[in-house]
């Protein structure tokens, strides 16, 4: 196509078309898309649809229809071809347009039906590039410089992807898909068509927040608290029917076989739910946030995960069976985009459920469940796309793990399979059927841990950041809160901070279908939060506290322990539980570090207080200690989770023979590794620890290696008024509370009695 400078100025006239000149006339220069394809005279054949046209590197990956859909790529990536040419010849045209300074005179009569007609167009052209960015994802013959096309997390599954499109589907009673969604009592839709106001919103960050305290049979102590004017509480009903729970088919009929592995007995045929599941899962319908501390890996931790998991099944086929009756409404009644708020069923983008877990064994044991859920005692299987490769990269060989390693039962608990913690996976749900691998913005539910989502949301400054996919995520449930204190904490309150935020792009969203309070920037006030861990931790409390908003309220179950893991230390061993004083939580690690150095470090610098160890459970205290005694030239030897393997049998071998008189460890070394220390003759808690159980076995310690000096064992242990959580989960609460009101140092001597 030569240039417009050479055209003449009567045929620049006679080729613009109404829809051009009626551009030209309010913008000053002419449309740089509309018509430039049919004008470039030598590019017919930009296309060429020959046999070489398919012999890319997708061959292997789709082998039906390559021509077509790598042709069309490939016509439209020659649009931003036609683009460029345009922008070099901006200058020339717009001297074409001085030159003819009548066009600006047009009173645009003849322009009748112009507006009809460039929305024709420029639908068709959106749908073009919606094809074109199709192709470009798909990795096919799209423009270079798309690194995503080669991240794994980018599956794109071509083969179901009509299958699992939300706005290309509808609603089919034979599949399992029909709902009670008209009934007003369901607590979903209770939930997700409660309006706001502008003065509610607004209150929230002046209010007081509103407690009550209730006390449930099986969970124990309950707060409900909201910051919202209105506080509802509930109390559990003796007898808990399925049908009452509004639970989405298929689910009224699968649930019970899923879970028959925890039901025996007469309460089998009673009720489909545990005692505990049963006052969890009432909580979680009413779409109230949670905090759970007591959940374990050996008590009760698949007990939870199957009412959790059947919580977010029945959240997503009930919000995707309302999208999918709503396209089948708009299709028979022929309504136009916006004409009925009724309609207004989604949010910013597609992700609903976000799913939180450490490793992933737990991932694939959620995955599973989901299957269970949607099949029952179902003949017809569901479809499971990728299930093959989920299998291989999330699932573990037994045979890699050492047979002859011994060690406690929750640390077999805990990590048990694949321990991974680097990962994230998209999974789409729609009319019986789950699509693994499924990108983030095409899925339902993201299942993640907290390291997969730091590396794809990025810092500040980065250039390849993306967070978009949090912005209506309307349940987040994080599981086994506790561990990402021992991996890193600050992924998970780096989370927190981007979740429903607006998103930055449109991502095809139709705004007719959002929901007002999300286009309002209200998503965090509807977001239910549910938190397990296994054990009350001030960060957890502070992360539930501050970034739980919910309109419907906060519940958290607040036991405290009577006995204390001190009752569970088998050795006589005198404990001195020594306090020092702080002016408030941010000047204790100063507090703590001097009160150690100036009040207990000197009492242990005799060679007679050798075999030392000293636990400490912040890596930056280690590391603070660390080059405290390097600079004091002090006799000691450390081992922390960054030491090689080497490293920590040499240290093992020097701290029991007595070549060094001090052995800093961290705690999670002792969490990942439970190794034995031999040879230990006097403990210091640099602080407290974060599990109540490391207490008494690391003070167990001291009996691997009895010597008959039993009578020279020492036990000190460092503690404030802000560590008031831990300090009763070790010594009870009774006498945590004597403790802290008396204000002096404490000496309890333990006979070794369980």
């Amino acid at each position: 196509m030569g240039k417009r400078g050479s055209r003449s100025q009567s045929q620049l006239l006679n080729t613009l078309t109404k829809k051009q000149k009626k551009h030209l006339r309010d913008f000053g220069e002419e449309h740089p898309f509309y018509d430039r394809v049919s004008r470039k005279e030598t590019k017919p054949q930009i296309c060429q649809l020959s046999e070489s046209s398919d012999t890319s590197d997708s061959e292997s990956e789709a082998d039906s229809e390559p021509e077509q859909v790598s042709g069309y790529c490939k016509l439209l990536a020659t649009l931003k071809d036609i683009s460029e040419e345009e922008e070099d010849d901006e200058e020339e045209e717009e001297e074409i347009i001085d030159e003819e300074p009548e066009m600006s005179g047009e009173d645009g009569d003849g322009d009748v039906g112009v507006e009809e007609e460039m929305a024709a167009e420029s639908a068709d052209m959106q749908e073009n590039m919606a094809l074109y960015t199709d192709c470009q994802e798909k990795g096919r013959e799209g423009p270079p410089g798309k690194s995503q096309q080669a991240s794994p997390e980018e599956f794109t599954d071509a083969k179901h992807e009509s299958l699992f499109s939300l706005e290309t589907n509808f609603l089919q009673e034979e599949s399992g898909g029909s709902c009670s969604l008209k009934v007003s009592q369901d607590p979903f839709l209770q939930h997700v068509n409660k309006e706001l106001k502008d003065k509610d919103v607004q209150a929230v960050g002046t209010n007081p927040k509103t407690t009550h305290q209730l006390k449930w049979p099986t969970l124990g102590q309950l707060v409900f608290s909201s910051k919202f004017q209105k506080l509802e509480t509930f109390k559990p009903s003796k007898d808990i029917d399925l049908k009452s729970l509004h639970l989405q088919k298929p689910l009224e009929s699968t649930w019970t076989k899923t879970n028959s592995q925890f039901l025996s007995g007469p309460q089998k045929s009673s009720s489909p739910f545990t005692p505990l599941q049963k006052e969890l899962f009432l909580i979680m319908n009413s779409y109230r946030d949670l905090f759970y501390s007591e959940r374990t890996a050996l008590k009760n931790g698949e007990e939870i995960r199957h009412v959790y998991c059947l919580h977010a099944l029945n959240h997503v086929l009930k919000a995707n069976a309302r999208v999918l009756g709503n396209n089948s409404r708009r299709r028979s009644q022929k309504l136009g985009v916006g004409d009925d708020d009724d309609f207004r069923d989604q949010g910013l983008t597609r992700p609903k459920v976000l799913i939180v877990l450490p490793f992933r064994e737990a991932a694939l044991r959620v995955v599973q469940l989901f299957i269970s859920l949607l099949e029952g005692d179902s003949k017809k299987k569901i479809i499971v796309s990728n299930k093959k490769r989920f299998k291989g990269e999330y699932g573990s060989d037994p045979e890699e793990r050492p047979p002859n390693l011994k060690r406690p039962e929750d640390y077999e608990a805990v990590f048990v399979g694949n321990i991974d913690d680097h990962f994230r996976i998209g999974v789409a749900i729609l009319q019986r059927s789950i699509r693994l691998y499924a990108p983030f913005y095409s899925s339902d539910i993201l299942i993640a841990s907290p390291l997969g989502l730091r590396t794809i949301i990025g810092g500040e400054g980065e250039k390849k950041r993306d967070f978009d996919f949090l912005s209506s995520i309307e349940l987040l449930i994080i599981d086994q809160a506790d561990i990402y204190l021992m991996q890193n904490w600050e992924h998970v309150l780096h989370l927190m901070s981007h979740m429903n935020l607006l998103p930055l792009d449109s991502h095809g969203v139709d705004f007719s279908r959002v929901r007002m309070w999300s286009l309002n920037n209200w998503s965090k006030y509807y977001r239910q939060t549910l938190l397990f861990g296994a054990l009350q931790d001030a960060q957890i409390n502070s992360l539930f506290n501050k970034h739980c908003i919910n309109l419907q309220g906060q519940v958290a179950v607040r036991n405290v322990p009577m006995t204390g893991s001190i009752s569970h230390v088998l050795v006589q061993l005198p404990h001195v539980f020594q306090r020092m004083e702080a002016e408030n939580v941010a000047s204790v690690i100063d507090a703590r570090f001097n009160f150690f150095v100036n009040k207990i470090l000197p009492q242990y610098r005799d060679a007679v207080m050798s075999h030392t160890l000293i636990y400490v459970p912040s890596y930056f205290d280690f590391v603070r200690l660390r080059n405290y005694f390097k600079k004091e030239e002090l006799n000691f030897t450390h081992i922390c989770e960054y030491t090689k393997k080497s490293g920590v049998s040499r240290a093992r071998q020097f701290f029991l023979q007595g070549e060094k008189q001090f052995l800093l460890l961290t705690e999670r070394f002792h969490f990942y590794k439970r190794y034995t220390i031999k040879g230990i003759r006097n403990l210091i808690f640099y602080e407290l620890p974060t599990y109540p159980h490391f207490y008494s076995e690391i003070c167990n310690m001291l009996k691997a290696t009895n010597r008959g000096e039993e009578a020279t064992w020492t036990c000190t242990v460092l503690y404030s008024k802000y560590d008031a959580q831990r300090l009763a989960a070790v010594v009870g609460v009774e006498r945590a509370a004597q403790m802290l009101q008396s204000k002096k140092n404490v000496h309890l001597f333990i006979t070794g009695e369980k």
